[in-house]
């Protein structure tokens, strides 16, 4: 903290950080409460996680081609305005396609912070400013869906996304003002880097991503579906913070151990145990069964998390540190988005909990994957050395948004 600019870049993020802990969850509660609909709601998380997606290695590409400065300070202003415009809409058909619209244009405030602490701290207080980092984002992960039901729910529920728009507004035109974003350069690309998409390794890991994101997004939609049907919508911030705050506790723990174990091992074992964890979510109610077992899943899911990108960092090929989990994110996010529609339509047609019980069998079919592939993945069979350890934690605090 004795370092110039490390607590105001940290405080400028923060409020646009928070913004994005709480955009889904408004989305959701505006859709419903304007259509009458989960399904419909679901729809619209689900076009919003999908453009995201699918546009965020465009957005980050521009990036690295013109620096940070103009692109946060035209993305910011135009996606808190289609908050606002989103605010307006009354109608299933208006808050769909401006929900899509949305995500296209959501600015990449994470991607942005991360490669600006190098420039800011020493090399030795990487590993703190990183993990300062992470605990930063973890943190709007528990606040924003609190904050969100809150307002959402109360007497005036048109607040809540404007409170969204403000709060992205003043993070990005923060974030953009402070020497750090201002001034940074972007690296040049390694010459004759192989194509991801040709990459063994990273296929696997993209196929895999398919699972979890499409069992994410049902899991993120039959939360607050089965909340809304029982009449205890404002249940759903607590369970989503007690899955947070469990997720930051267990990447914590997991980073403690982690340079103990080789990854792909710590990876697999942790893996099985994540996927026990989360059968009994199948049979828990909204209240304090789910807010419980949703504890435990996060908690196993943070320390996957850890173990995840020391194997990514392993078999990555050389020179696509971002871009190797910027594709990967993609295909996860686009299959969230598929997932989050699925998730709508099986809670109101059949039951949230039938979308509660695909969580589990989506994490099943990730962990047989990883293991039939494990071959693929062998390189991440050593321990790892202090600097790849050093990388992966620069990956776990990237988040392409």
């Amino acid at each position: 903290m004795a370092f110039p600019q490390v607590i105001r870049l940290g405080i400028s993020a923060f409020p646009a950080r928070l913004a994005y802990g709480m955009i889904g969850l408004g989305i959701f509660f505006k859709t419903e409460q304007e259509t009458g609909s989960i399904a419909a709601a679901g729809f619209a998380i689900g076009l919003n996680s999908l453009a995201g997606a699918l546009t965020a290695g465009l957005r980050g590409s521009v990036m690295d081609r013109f620096g940070q400065k103009w692109p946060i300070r035209i993305l910011v202003p135009m996606y808190s305005l289609l908050i606002v415009l989103l605010n307006t809409m009354e109608t299933r058909q208006s808050i769909l396609i401006t929900a899509f619209i949305l995500g296209i244009t959501a600015p990449p405030i994470n991607l942005s912070v991360r490669p600006l602490w190098k420039d800011i701290v020493p090399d030795s207080y990487l590993r703190t400013a990183y993990a300062f980092d992470s605990s930063m984002m973890s943190t709007t992960t528990v606040i924003g869906p609190v904050v969100i039901t809150a307002l959402s729910l109360s007497s005036r529920p048109g607040i809540a996304l404007a409170t969204v728009a403000a709060l992205m507004l003043i993070g990005g035109i923060a974030l953009s003002l402070t020497p750090a974003s201002r001034d940074w350069i972007p690296e040049k690309k390694a010459k004759g880097q192989k194509g991801l998409w040709r990459d063994r390794a990273i296929q696997l890991l993209m196929f895999e991503g398919c699972f979890i994101g499409f069992g994410w997004g049902v899991f993120d939609v039959a939360v607050p579906a089965f909340a809304t049907q029982e009449g205890v919508q404002h249940r759903v911030a607590w369970i989503f913070a007690a899955f947070g705050l469990a997720t930051i506790i267990g990447g914590l723990l997991g980073g403690l151990v982690s340079k103990n174990l080789a990854p792909l091992p710590a990876l697999r074992n942790t893996y099985l145990v994540w996927f026990l964890a989360c059968i009994p979510i199948t049979f828990t109610n909204p209240d304090w069964t789910m807010a419980l077992v949703g504890a435990i899943i996060g908690f196993f899911g943070g320390a996957v998390q850890v173990f995840y990108f020391e194997v990514l960092e392993a078999v990555r090929p050389q020179g696509s540190q971002t871009a190797s989990l910027g594709w990967i994110w993609s295909v996860e996010g686009s299959f969230m988005a598929v997932g989050a529609a699925v998730g709508g339509v099986v809670s109101e047609e059949f039951s949230p909990r039938v979308g509660l019980a695909m969580l589990p069998i989506m994490i099943f079919f990730g962990f047989i994957i990883l293991t039939v592939g494990k071959g693929r993945l062998s390189t991440a069979n050593d321990v790892p050395t202090e600097e790849e350890d050093l990388r992966a934690i620069k990956d776990i605090s990237n988040e392409v948004k």
